[in-house]
């Protein structure tokens, strides 16, 4: 299995396939009950997840940030733009006005972990997420943002206008957990662990099966075999034991 020397330890990749190969059933047994365990996990364990998406559109104009004004006649400014509206969005002081108008109990933190916005593909519109255990609830605050949004940017970047492109509507499927997603990582952490099990015991095995173990690991000759007297007939040394039996017990 494997060859020691003093500077190298040599491993027989031939012989570890081999013994995945033996305990491939076990293999994947392993992994069949992981899959499902990750299954059950998501199904039951983990809760529900539901996602309301609203959709806002920076206007093209000049506005001011500071003491710099930014024309909004191209396409880049208002991409820029968008990380800013972003960034607002996500203060202490635009969350608990939304928080207040939303009517939900909440903490600034909390809220802030339930929404997420992004630019879509690039253009000068940009989404946001919300996502929570209750869809009405989301839809809620989604669209209290929206209402909210504009007026506390409008308040921070002079000349800024920001238009609702889409609004929220209540979710009628659920966004998470992932069955698949679950399941997949499930069979793949049972597929893994097994296969380790096995690797490892094939490594911590040093019994002597065959007389190519003792010439490939230590470089030793065979000079004899023992027969194995007991093992059945057509395999190894013991099959001609036992055609010799049955072919004496024949002639009495």
């Amino acid at each position: 299995m494997e060859q020691r020397n003093d500077d190298y330890i040599e491993i027989d990749l031939l012989r570890l396939l081999r013994a995945v190969w033996r305990n491939i059933t076990a293999l994947a047994l392993a992994t069949l009950l992981c899959g499902g365990v990750g299954l059950v996990v998501a199904s039951c364990m983990i809760p529900a997840e539901y996602q309301a998406s609203a959709l806002l559109y920076v206007n093209n104009s000049t506005v001011s940030v500071g003491n710099t004004s930014i024309s909004l006649s191209d396409l880049s400014a208002s991409q820029t733009l968008v990380k800013t509206y972003i960034a607002i969005l996500n203060t202490r002081l635009t969350l608990n006005d939304v928080i207040e108008k939303a009517g939900v109990d909440y903490t600034f933190g909390q809220l802030k972990q339930m929404i997420s916005a992004r630019a879509v593909n690039g253009t000068e519109i940009f989404e946001i997420t919300v996502t929570g255990g209750d869809p009405e609830e989301a839809e809620r605050i989604a669209n209290t943002i929206v209402r909210v949004l504009p007026d506390k940017i409008a308040q921070i970047v002079d000349g800024a206008s920001v238009r609702v492109v889409d609004y929220a509507i209540v979710p009628q499927g659920k966004s998470g957990p992932s069955f698949t997603k679950f399941t997949l990582v499930g069979a793949a952490v049972g597929l893994l662990l097994s296969g380790a099990v096995v690797v490892i015991r094939e490594l911590m095995d040093e019994q002597i099966h065959d007389e190519d173990y003792l010439h490939q690991t230590y470089g030793l000759p065979v000079l004899a075999a023992v027969p194995d007297l007991l093992a059945k007939p057509g395999k190894g040394y013991g099959s001609s034991y036992y055609a010799a039996a049955a072919e004496k017990k024949g002639k009495k």
